[in-house]
């Protein structure tokens, strides 16, 4: 029997992948966290599936759940909310099934920073204003940042960056990132990207904390920098130019 890491999405059931569908109804368990990812989705489950609320759970229980599941001869469908590529907590549940011989295999998911990009309809690579996208968080109490990876090194290289997982300490980020990018740089905030209750917050890098505040915003949202946010004036794109296509 597998273990199916499923990418659950920004939070949309519909945003769902088919085959991220088709692994959850053919999965007689179901581990998810029910503070990321919405009780709706789980209607794609079978009826008499075991559904486990992996909200206040260690790692250590989580394992357990799978391995003891995998025992008795039952797929896992493993429900990450986003991407599982990206702060998904994916890569140690994946070693500790290694070392205890369980199969698993993963689908991809709408990765979070996607789904806020189509709420700003905005595309995040735009040609000669920036061609990089960086996807990153800061340390607060979670797992330090490795060395090089500071906010402020990141911001130095300029393109568009990504922060997920930041926005509780959003005061914090726009002082370390003011000086790379300046106080007039396009900065926006997301919450709840593609839900109902879906945010959006645009404005300067310098304004964005206090229009945070103002809303109340204090977790589960995508923070987007960079000037490829109000990009105007641009050439367009190499890819459908008539020099190429005449070529």
């Amino acid at each position: 029997m597998t273990i199916h890491f499923i990418g659950a999405g920004p939070g949309a059931s519909d945003l769902l992948t088919i085959r991220g569908r088709g692994l959850l109804a053919a999965s007689p368990v179901c581990l998810y966290a029910g503070s990321l990812v919405p009780p709706e989705m789980l209607e794609f489950c079978p009826p008499d599936a075991r559904k486990v609320d992996t909200a206040l759970m260690t790692l250590t229980e989580i394992v357990e759940e799978m391995v003891r599941a995998h025992e008795h001869g039952l797929d896992v469908a493993r429900l990450v909310s986003g991407d599982p590529s990206v702060f998904s907590a994916m890569a140690e549940q994946m070693r500790r099934l290694d070392a205890a011989g369980v199969p698993y295999d993963v689908c991809p998911g709408v990765p979070a920073y996607a789904a806020a990009a189509a709420a700003l309809r905005r595309e995040l690579t735009v040609p000669t204003v920036a061609q990089t996208v960086t996807l990153t968080r800061i340390a607060a109490r979670a797992t330090p940042m490795p060395e090089g990876e500071s906010l402020a090194a990141l911001g130095s290289a300029g393109g568009t960056l990504v922060l997920h997982l930041a926005v509780h300490r959003i005061d914090e980020l726009v002082k370390e990132l003011v000086g790379s990018y300046g106080p007039d740089c396009p900065a926006a905030v997301v919450a709840h990207a593609s839900r109902e209750h879906e945010v959006v917050l645009r404005g300067r890098l310098d304004e964005i904390a206090g229009a945070v505040q103002r809303t109340g915003i204090q977790r589960t949202a995508v923070i987007i920098i960079g000037p490829a946010l109000a990009a105007e004036q641009f050439p367009d794109s190499h890819l459908y130019s008539e020099a190429r296509c005449r070529s």
